[in-house]
């Protein structure tokens, strides 16, 4: 529809991609040949999108296009926050292009003009019902790891679209490596590549969660990044057959330990474990994990150069009391012993990251949800696990 307005008309026409607007040269109607007679010049137009009519995600960019002129101005405001977005006008002064992302549940009043042409309209998001925010272990704030660490990602919302969370996560790993994600549950996914992490790689995850739709209404919070650099191979081979623990880094045996694992009523659990945490004295309290007094197997005790690998209460650590059966015997709760020396040595030398694998224990295998059981699934379950098949 054509509105008047002092030397010219100006056309609003309403288009899918955005709002179009056209002003005539003076003396003329749009489109029509000038007041001289001759073919006087195309109306400018002005093009905003996306349209009035949709709710976009905020990561959506905001254009404005012109053509039959150039672009003098455009500002996108949002009023409820008294504040502007940035944008960048291209060089033929064509198209300007948001720079930044929006927010969520916003509007936005969008004013362009291009010599005596203007244009203006609101551009709205989406409004989620709630927002998961990527937590990441280790934590950014963790730089250096050992060849067995997993990087996970747990969501504070449950994630019904898995798909497009997967897609958000972008791992790269230099040197490449074969790896996938695997869901252990609607709000956690761990990632692994085939085979231990080469020594010297490098980790960037960039989770790229931010205007995601993770389904049922849940939206990623924000986006976030977490950088890792992989040191020397570690990895500790405890027997429980010979109460004898192997040290190897890169490969080579480096020291041996007789150790005392745990007995036939609390068995070490077997497999790869991923040494999660260290503490040089730390309390055992068998509370932790659900056996508490009067239960008989419950214990309290205060032990020295601890290093967690698994989430129910297995340690690698100093136990000054079961010295005489290292070597020889397992009469643990489950942990792994050491005397004060070894028990020294092993935590200067191991951290977050690196491996303790244990044979012949007794014991159950450790399961996949136990921070961390992943190097026991089997890699075609692994990526069986993945959301993208």
């Amino acid at each position: 529809m054509r509105f008047a307005v002092c030397s010219g008309v100006v056309a609003f026409v309403l288009l899918v991609s955005g709002c179009t607007t056209e002003v005539a040269p003076p003396g003329s109607a749009a489109g029509q040949p000038g007041s001289d007679g001759g073919s006087g010049a195309a109306a400018a137009q002005l093009v905003i999108s996306p349209g009035a009519d949709q709710k976009v995600v905020p990561t959506t960019p905001i254009t404005v296009t012109v053509s039959n002129g150039t672009l003098d101005s455009v500002t996108v405001t949002n009023k409820a926050k008294s504040s502007t977005v940035k944008g960048a006008m291209s060089a033929d002064k064509h198209t300007w292009t948001s720079s930044e992302p929006l927010g969520y549940g916003s509007t936005y009043q969008v004013v362009a003009t291009a010599g005596t042409a203007k244009a203006q309209q609101a551009v709205s998001t989406v409004a989620p019902r709630a927002q998961a925010y990527p937590s990441f272990i280790p934590p950014p704030s963790v730089t250096d790891v050992g060849v067995g660490q997993p990087i996970v990602v747990k969501f504070d919302q449950d994630v019904t679209d898995k798909a497009a969370a997967e897609k958000a996560l972008k791992l790269t790993a230099t040197p490449a490596q074969s790896g996938g994600w695997y869901w252990l549950s609607k709000r956690e996914v761990h990632y692994r590549p085939q085979e231990y992490w080469q020594p010297g790689t490098t980790i960037a995850l960039h989770a790229a969660v931010y205007g995601v739709d993770l389904g049922g209404g849940v939206y990623g919070q924000t986006d976030r990044d977490l950088n890792l650099k992989v040191h020397d191979s570690w990895v500790a081979k405890a027997d429980g057959n010979t109460a004898q623990m192997g040290i190897f880094q890169n490969g080579a045996l480096v020291k041996t330990m007789p150790i005392s694992m745990g007995k036939d009523a609390t068995p070490t659990h077997l497999g790869a474990h991923v040494v999660s945490d260290k503490k040089r004295e730390y309390t055992m309290d068998s509370c932790t994990y659900g056996v508490c007094p009067p239960d008989p197997k419950a214990y309290r005790s205060k032990e020295n150069f601890a290093l967690r690998i698994s989430n129910d209460g297995e340690f690698v650590h100093e136990n000054p009391n079961s010295v005489g059966a290292q070597g020889s015997t397992n009469v643990s709760h489950g942990c792994i012993n050491l005397n004060a020396a070894n028990a020294s040595w092993f935590f200067d030398h191991f951290g977050l990251g690196d491996v303790v694998e244990v044979t012949n224990s007794g014991g159950p295998q450790l399961p996949v949800y136990d921070t961390y059981g992943d190097w026991l699934v089997p890699w075609a379950d692994w990526k069986a696990g993945s959301a993208l098949k």
